[in-house]
């Protein structure tokens, strides 16, 4: 009888699962109401878009100049190009991110529904998760990336889902497509192609799909890498991918070298004396953290950002006779010096890398601060006369109905994504203790594949990023699923129910057919 139910439910169509089943359909009408009733209460108590002041006015730079590269990657500027065609309305815009992502993250919930079936109470807990998430309202409101990010890659995700259950040719090609377009977007995106490659190896398909497959995402990618490239090495004579990494990992290295002993500090190469002796100078006449507060922090960003830092001043040191270089031909063209010099400091002093940086940014990975989310419109009621005139503002003072700028409705955030992380690693301990892969067969590459998306980001986050709220919105949602897909796996386990076949009856579906 759970064979032939079983058997059932996979010739049912992923359309007829939404709509003809009546609970789901329910759901669903319930989800919509839900989020444009929120919606609408959102924005009558923040009547503007957010601004993040650094990051989302150079995104409406990149925008207006229509710009190839940027400081940072410009997928998204070209987004804000293309929705300018149809509206240059803020609220057009930030009702499109919200309801973007928690399509997404409904794709999401439903694909795992229909391909895993987790319990009833599970089904609902998830569901109430996300249309009532205060985290994709903020996301949404803000003129920044995280938002569009977040949302492409819940949809990647979820496709790649769906090759390892059920391939198809246009689920390949979508995939290939959202991975490229994804990858435009932010430089975490570097990670996807392997985890794309893992899904590729679990998929059922033959071994020349799975190598047409991944080639088709990866060849996409490098085009794009490609052209990046030659668009850096025609503005700064450098062929480079990402002048951002450069600057990132010598930000990264300041943090341990500045717990360097001044008398145990080592002789650098010669063409790092320069920019290593201002570092040495201002360690030197900053200890005092009364005096320097932002020298108290740990694993931040702000020697890249900055001016008055050594970083900035060394830039402008090399570029104060050229008065015709752009800033971000100036900012650009130090990517492969800063590059070596991070890489050298970090192999010189590996262990004070390790308590001074990685360290403290696991801590900052397990709870990740709230940020400039903390914030509405970084605390500020203005914004620049570029923003003003691309979204038709009256003025270039923006408001809100609530009684401060501080948005505090987040503050838990951080507690709950420490309480998901640990829960996350128990639970596939647990997994592997007892070998769920063999007692349930049916979601055994889902698991694997959200365990590898879990893993893999936080090693590149803790090694070489920097760890916050907004930047881990993807893998905090994504192991929030998997860690209620895991508990309602434990849960039953515990219960003694029946999996041994590796496939549980799903009675919550009831088609209208």
């Amino acid at each position: 009888m759970t064979e032939q139910y079983n058997l059932l439910i996979m010739e049912i169509s992923f359309r007829d699962y939404l709509w003809r089943d009546r609970r789901n359909r329910i759901i669903l009408i319930i989800a919509a109401i839900s989020i444009a009733v929120q919606f609408g209460i959102f924005k009558y108590l923040y009547p503007y878009a957010s601004f993040i002041y650094g990051d989302s006015f150079s995104y409406l730079n990149a925008a207006i100049k229509n710009s190839d590269i940027n400081t940072y990657m410009v997928g998204y500027s070209k987004f804000l190009r293309l929705f300018s065609v149809f509206t240059s309305s803020d609220t057009a815009l930030v009702a499109f991110q919200y309801i973007f992502i928690q399509s997404s993250a409904l794709f999401l919930l439903f694909t795992i529904f229909y391909f895993y079936k987790p319990g009833r109470v599970t089904q609902y807990i998830l569901l109430g998760f996300m249309v009532f998430n205060p985290l994709f309202l903020h996301l949404a409101n803000l003129v920044s990336s995280d938002c569009f990010f977040t949302a492409l890659s819940l949809i990647w995700f979820t496709l790649l889902l769906w090759i390892i259950q059920k391939p198809s040719n246009q689920i390949i090609a979508l995939q290939a497509l959202t991975i490229f377009i994804v990858f435009t977007v932010r430089y975490n995106a570097l990670i996807y192609p392997f985890i794309a490659a893992a899904a590729f190896w679990l998929s059922p398909l033959t071994l020349r799909k799975k190598i047409l497959g991944m080639s088709s995402g990866l060849l996409l990618c490098g085009l794009f890498i490609f052209y990046t490239s030659y668009q850096y090495k025609k503005l700064t004579g450098y062929w480079q991918y990402s002048p951002f990494s450069g600057w990132q990992l010598t930000n990264n290295a300041m943090y341990a070298y500045r717990y360097v002993d001044s008398a145990k500090r080592k002789p650098v190469p010669v063409k790092f004396r320069k920019f290593d002796n201002m570092v040495r100078a201002f360690f030197d006449s900053t200890r005092d953290t009364k005096k320097f507060p932002s020298e108290s922090q740990v694993a931040s960003t702000f020697y890249m950002w900055s001016p008055g830092m050594p970083m900035m001043g060394y830039k402008d040191t090399l570029f104060k006779n050229d008065t015709g270089a752009s800033e971000l031909k100036k900012w650009a063209s130090m990517g492969p010096f800063y590059k070596s010099y991070g890489l050298y400091i970090i192999k010189q002093y590996p262990l004070h890398f390790f308590y001074h940086f990685i360290w403290p940014n696991s801590n900052k990975y397990y709870a990740p601060p709230v940020e400039f989310m903390s914030w509405y419109n970084t605390g500020y009621n203005l914004v620049t006369p570029e923003a003003k005139e691309w979204f038709r503002y009256k003025s270039d003072k923006v408001k809100t109905r609530m009684k401060s700028y501080r948005v505090w409705i987040l503050d838990f955030y951080p507690i709950l994504t420490g309480i998901i992380n640990v829960v996350m690693f128990f639970s596939l301990l647990s997994y592997l203790i007892l070998k769920g892969w063999k007692i349930n067969k049916v979601s055994k590459r889902g698991i694997i594949l959200g365990s590898i998306v879990w893993l893999l980001n936080a090693a590149f986050t803790i090694g070489a990023s920097s760890a916050a709220l907004r930047f881990q919105s993807f893998p905090i949602i994504l192991a929030s699923v998997f860690v209620a897909i895991l508990l309602d796996w434990l849960k039953n386990v515990a219960m003694n129910t029946n999996l041994e076949t590796g496939k549980s009856v799903n009675h919550d579906l009831v088609l209208d057919l």
